[in-house]
């Protein structure tokens, strides 16, 4: 017997920009995953795999081999490894995630690796996910970030997504909780010149 999905699923594509490459995550990415998801810095904003969790290589191969894959195939988004078109370098992950098909509603999630941050990748990226998720019908991309984490909000002024307030208490991490400032992308801000 057939099983037929009932939830849409994107479409798997590879995004191209100036300076990068974004496609689906392969198994030879598992030890740069691994390096960039145990970095204190990244470990402090978000608590790969689970608050309190240390994050191990069997930690990289589930998040390549089974996590990301299985965004994509069970509707609820797509996932992308960040490469250096010029010399197919992995510099982090993107990912559109906690899709509403009916609301035309998705997030926008990232994480740059320590040997990447400062060169404007992730604005790079978030740029060509959010822009490519608008074009394929959708009315609101969300972006949320802890409030302190000044890099990540950076990212969100600069794609040109608009800050709408905070989420108060939203997100564990490893030690407590935070706040998340809550930012969106919509079709009009691209016209009004976003």
């Amino acid at each position: 017997m057939a099983t037929v999905q009932s939830t849409p699923i994107m479409p798997a594509v590879i995004l191209e920009t100036e300076r990068l490459r974004l496609r689906s995550l392969l198994e030879r990415d598992i030890d740069d995953v691994h390096a960039s998801c145990v970095d204190p810095e990244l470990q402090r904003w978000i608590p790969l795999p689970a608050p309190g969790e240390p994050y191990t290589r069997e930690s990289a191969e589930n998040f390549c081999l089974r996590i990301a894959p299985s965004i994509r195939t069970s509707g609820d988004g797509q996932h992308w490894a960040v490469l250096e078109r010029e010399g197919d370098r992995f510099v982090g992950s993107m990912a559109l995630m906690r899709t509403q098909w009916a609301a035309r509603v998705t997030e926008v999630g990232y994480w740059i690796s320590p040997w990447a941050r400062g060169h404007g990748y992730a604005t790079e990226a978030v740029v060509a996910v959010s822009r490519w998720a608008l074009e394929q019908g959708f009315q609101r991309i969300e972006l949320k970030a802890g409030t302190g984490n000044t890099g990540s909000r950076r990212v969100a002024a600069s794609a040109g997504f608009v800050h709408e307030g905070v989420e108060r208490n939203a997100m564990p991490l490893n030690t407590g909780r935070t706040d998340l400032a809550v930012y969106s992308l919509i079709p009009s801000d691209l016209v009004s010149g976003g």
